[in-house]
């Protein structure tokens, strides 16, 4: 059914755990090399978007600041960045 890719998710997840304080969606675009409507579709995967009738795991939250969108990490998503990243030393 999906056609995601485990490299830009696990991508997408360690750029996030470099700016605990969030990254806009311009700059994550341009530090990534992907358009927009990749990005948007790969948050909304890890997210907690209902999809096909399954919620998302939750792992990334999108917060308005003023005319910017940002993304980050939740509590879940830092967790997860951890173990991923323990496990690959």
């Amino acid at each position: 059914m999906t056609s995601r890719s485990p490299s830009f998710a696990d991508a997408l997840i360690a750029e996030l755990a470099r700016e605990p304080g969030g990254v806009s969606l311009p700059r994550l675009c341009k530090r990534l090399d992907v358009r927009m409507s990749v990005l948007l579709r790969e948050l909304a995967w890890l997210g907690d978007d209902n999809i096909g009738g399954e919620m998302g795991p939750g792992l990334i939250r999108i917060e308005r600041r003023g005319e910017l969108d940002i993304a980050m990490l939740t509590d879940r998503g830092a967790a997860h960045a951890g173990a991923a990243s323990a496990a690959s030393s």
